[in-house]
């Protein structure tokens, strides 16, 4: 079974016991009944609160000592011993700064802005089949009664993609500038994620998190197991890349409170009518992360026709997780592989390596969630990739091993993650498999 983190009990392991101290009766003072006769003993009960100071001060020096040095703590007569280990303060991680710098490197940042900058200027002609966007039917119409010299029926836009041009560049502006490295964002996650869902469902936007929440991935190691049941326990279920329950309840449940795609998903949605996107029903709120900015048109398109929460990903969060991807990713690479850190680009295919979905998913739950249960994350040779489907080959723009490492260390040592700011509290993490 995983393990969770945190003390069992719920107590706080860093606090001082009291230490009570008892008096052995034959200590006590004898009373006289008599009121006016002076026993011989009244000169031995000076000597006798001597000695009773000088046990208590010893008791309760030894009692102290005790504590500080995380010791058990000690007690007189029928106390006995009492067993309490104190926790101390971890010491502060010390990161290796080289894979620190590298994992800092967006290769892919040049080419991402000169795409931008194309797109905003309107010139699709360089995006290869991307360009047909703009011969969309929805947009397009062909005019019999205006044709050109040669005869052929003239071709005129739709008002709408005025508007959604218009849209897309603001959009796509926007998210282009606020694209930069701030950890911090990690504490802004129940306001960018979970306040816009809330108020979509009628409900005031609670500072609170989910009290927990189950990651559902895709791995065909689901068909392993029947985590159906204890998925769908959980208060709120997020799955990945519309991948089916239908046949499959047993094994991954069927209970989908946030569907969480990357962009292709949408672009493909993009095509059907309204933009149908919402296996899992058309209130389950959808959020997304950018694989590339063309994908903004798409997000234009499809919004306006969302019954349920259409979110994008902010850019910080982005930049984030891609940082911690590649520092397991250069580590693996380098301290267990042995190999120099300027041949990982070419093994990962440098500019287009990305973070997976699943992923995003948890880092995203890390700051919605008080506890964070992950499913169907990993491989076997026996199963195939993806539960759903019939393929087995892995995406070579993703490092999966780096990712089950950045999961293993959620689960036992959390505070070794780099970029997560120290301030933000981690949940409790556990992964079944």
């Amino acid at each position: 079974m995983p393990k969770a983190l945190g003390d069992e009990d719920g107590s706080d392991s860093n606090r001082f016991k009291i230490c009570r101290l008892y008096l052995w009766p034959y200590l006590a003072i004898p009373i006289n009944p008599f009121g006016d006769f002076v026993s011989p003993m009244k000169r031995s009960v000076r000597p006798l609160f001597s000695i009773l100071l000088l046990i208590v001060f010893a008791a309760t020096l030894s009692c102290r000592t005790a504590v500080r040095g995380g010791a058990g703590v000690f007690g007189l007569g029928s106390i006995g011993f009492e067993s309490s280990m104190l926790v101390q303060t971890p010491p502060e991680t010390v990161f290796n700064e080289t894979l620190l710098k590298y994992a800092a490197i967006d290769l892919g940042e040049a080419q991402s802005k000169q795409e931008i900058d194309q797109l905003l200027e309107g010139n699709f002609d360089s995006l290869g089949r991307y360009k047909a966007f703009t011969r969309w039917r929805r947009f397009n119409h062909r005019d019999i009664r205006a044709r050109t010299s040669n005869g052929v029926p003239l071709l005129l836009r739709s008002p709408n993609f005025y508007r959604h041009w218009l849209s897309f560049r603001r959009v796509l502006h926007d998210w282009s500038r606020s694209k930069r490295y701030q950890p911090e964002i990690m504490s802004e996650l129940v306001r960018l994620v979970k306040h816009p869902i809330d108020q979509r469902n009628g409900l005031a936007g609670s500072d609170d998190r989910y009290s927990s929440c189950a990651v559902v991935g895709n791995s065909g190691i689901l068909l392993k197991s029947d985590y159906g049941q204890l998925i769908d326990s959980h208060e709120v279920v997020i799955r990945l890349n519309n991948a089916r329950t239908e046949s499959y309840e047993a094994k991954v449940g069927s209970k989908t409170s946030i569907s969480f795609v990357n962009s292709n998903i949408l672009h493909l949605c993009a095509r059907r009518e309204s933009c149908f996107c919402h296996p899992y029903g058309e209130k389950v709120p959808l959020i997304m992360y950018i694989c590339q900015p063309l994908h903004f048109l798409d997000y234009t398109v499809c919004n306006s026709s969302h019954k349920a929460p259409l979110l994008i990903t902010d850019p910080r969060f982005d930049v984030l997780c891609s940082r911690v991807v590649k520092y397991y990713s250069l580590k693996l690479f380098a301290e267990e592989k042995g190999k120099s850190l300027e041949e990982w680009g070419p093994a990962h295919d440098g500019a287009f390596f990305h973070y997976s979905s699943g992923m995003q998913a948890v880092m995203m739950a890390l700051g919605i969630c008080d506890r964070v249960s992950i499913f169907g994350f990993g491989k076997s040779e026996l199963a195939k990739h993806h539960y759903h489907t019939n393929q087995k080959a892995e995406l070579h723009l993703h490092d999966y091993e780096a990712e089950y490492a950045f999961y293993h260390d959620l689960v036992e040592s959390p505070q070794v993650i780099p970029f997560i700011p120290r301030t933000f509290r981690i949940p409790p993490v556990a992964v079944y498999q």
